[in-house]
């Protein structure tokens, strides 16, 4: 229970830094649900963590009623994560020179971090990652495979909506993040 306490809260720390200091200065679309709440929040302004738990709630939904160990396992980091990606939201101020490379680098490796470490207990951070490790769970495919591709189709999206959105730079990043989720679960799993 402490480990997992742990693993939250620093894999909740490294998602909030990577998207608020490397993710939203540049209007970067990362995948799946966090990349859902980047969108509404540069298409309508919207708090992109409360927007998280929002879209994140029919997935929860399949897993209290399929995967209940994950579902209660899973739905601390949603709050968590989603609470921090809000909270740290003033950090996205402090960048202002970073070239935008670097950010979509040094963002997917970030919030790959995040993400793997709260993999590796158990705990997801929105519904897609949830959903992810759950279809890992159950087809033995690797949860950062799975995570790539629905990454990409949000990518699409935020593309086709967000005019500002440079799709080679958020595509650079998902796959930054997804290869980070990929090593560190098969080195430490």
């Amino acid at each position: 229970m402490i480990k997992r306490f742990f693993a939250i809260l620093f894999g909740s720390t490294f998602i909030a830094i990577g998207v608020n200091y490397f993710v939203v200065p540049h209007h970067l679309v990362d995948g799946g649900i966090i990349g859902l709440g980047l969108i509404s929040k540069y298409a309508f302004d919207l708090k992109p963590g409360f927007m998280i738990i929002l879209l994140s709630i029919p997935l929860y939904f399949i897993a209290f009623l399929r995967f209940r160990t994950y579902f209660y396992n899973a739905l601390h980091g949603l709050l968590v994560s989603s609470f921090f990606i809000d909270l740290f939201h003033p950090i996205a101020a402090w960048n202002t020179s970073t070239p935008i490379l670097i950010s979509s680098l040094s963002g997917g490796l970030f919030i790959g971090i995040g993400v793997s470490t709260l993999l590796l207990t158990g705990t997801s951070t929105s519904g897609t990652d949830l959903l992810a490790l759950m279809i890992s769970t159950s087809r033995s495919v690797n949860v950062g495979i799975i995570t790539m591709i629905i990454d990409a189709s949000v990518i699409l999206l935020g593309w086709f909506i967000i005019h500002e959105t440079t799709i080679l730079y958020s595509g650079l990043m998902v796959t930054m993040n997804s290869l980070t989720i990929y090593t560190v679960n098969r080195y430490f799993d």
